[in-house]
């Protein structure tokens, strides 16, 4: 009898110790270090979820992982999300994830944009809303109106910096993320020098796009910002190269010719048939770039065109004449390379 008994016992504890093995060992199957499972809104099923991995192949053994959500009451308290599955995850661990709605967050990275449909783009890449969504949302002036923004002036609320947000959030959430950035920038004292410049933080911002489209070099940024700035004050057309590339649509464009400035005369971002700023930026504005506006150098600079080096700095000058010498000069250089 004790034998029988002992032989028993021995061979729960070795289902035990195998059932703990299975619940508490590796559960992946793949290469790599991570993994991840989408789930949409509106899919947070069993049917659905258990679909998901059947079809990755993630876990070794989909069965078990089933048997143990349903004992463990998973699925009614299953959330949408995005959730990472590292090498080695345990099906407790797995389940434990889940049945919290422990999801893993994204890490959106904004770097140069240049349209509202770049942005939108680049957000339904990141997030379960698609890009018609983001779209929809950037071109409904009622929704940006809490903002202060308008469809124009949208993308100055955008800044280039990284972001963690979940991924099923709306597209309502996001820009309210992008929202907190923006207030923590325009503090009360960049806000003064906006004022100083009888601009609003969101023309600073326009102003600055058209110069991060000039010149990557950080030291001429205030001098380039100080040559549109003059050019403000004195009622001249800006005349910036980059605003007819954004009306044309082609930022490819080396060379601003007549028939680009002429056939976009109808477009509020050709800055040489209207005086003034367009109406919103051209580009997404670095921190950098803005405060180099609102710490514009003091010249008396009014024009500016690329030294004929390629180096990306400029040759500035107070008079159309010195002008027009620095451009011939640039112009040749750019015949000499057959730049068209």
């Amino acid at each position: 009898m004790k034998k029988i008994f002992a032989a028993v016992f021995l061979l729960l504890l070795i289902a035990a110790l195998f059932f703990a093995w299975k619940f508490f060992g590796s559960a992946t199957s793949f290469d790599g270090q991570k993994k991840y499972i989408y789930i949409y809104t509106g899919k947070a099923s069993k049917t659905e979820v258990m679909k998901l991995f059947r079809d990755s192949g993630y876990l070794s053994n989909t069965g078990l992982f089933e048997f143990a959500a349903d004992k463990l009451k998973v699925w009614p308290r299953l959330r949408p999300g995005r959730y990472e599955i590292e090498k080695g995850s345990s099906l407790f661990a797995l389940i434990k994830k889940f049945r919290n709605g422990v999801q893993t967050p994204v890490n959106l990275v904004i770097t140069k944009l240049r349209t509202k449909k770049d942005l939108a783009a680049l957000l339904s890449r990141k997030f379960e809303a698609d890009s018609a969504s983001f779209m929809q949302y950037l071109h409904n002036n009622d929704s940006l109106k809490k903002f202060g923004l308008d469809t124009n002036t949208i993308m100055t609320l955008v800044f280039p910096n990284t972001y963690s947000l979940l991924w099923n959030t709306a597209p309502k959430k996001v820009f309210d993320k992008l929202n907190e950035q923006r207030k923590k920038f325009w503090t009360a004292e960049r806000k003064q020098k906006a004022l100083q410049l009888n601009l609003s933080p969101e023309q600073v911002y326009s102003l600055a796009s058209i110069v991060e489209e000039e010149t990557i070099r950080h030291d001429e940024k205030s001098t380039i910002a100080s040559v549109y700035l003059n050019r403000l004050k004195k009622d001249m057309p800006l005349g910036a190269d980059p605003t007819v590339k954004f009306a044309v649509g082609d930022f490819s464009l080396k060379r601003i010719l007549f028939s680009h400035i002429n056939s976009t005369a109808s477009s509020p971002y050709n800055t040489y048939k209207n005086k003034g700023l367009p109406p919103g930026p051209i580009c997404t504005a670095s921190e950098i770039t803005i405060d180099a506006v609102l710490n514009a150098k003091q010249t008396d600079y009014l024009f500016f065109c690329a030294k004929p080096n390629g180096n990306g700095y400029h040759a500035f000058a107070a008079t159309d004449t010195e002008h027009l010498q620095n451009a011939k000069k640039y112009q040749q250089w750019l015949d000499s390379i057959k730049i068209q």
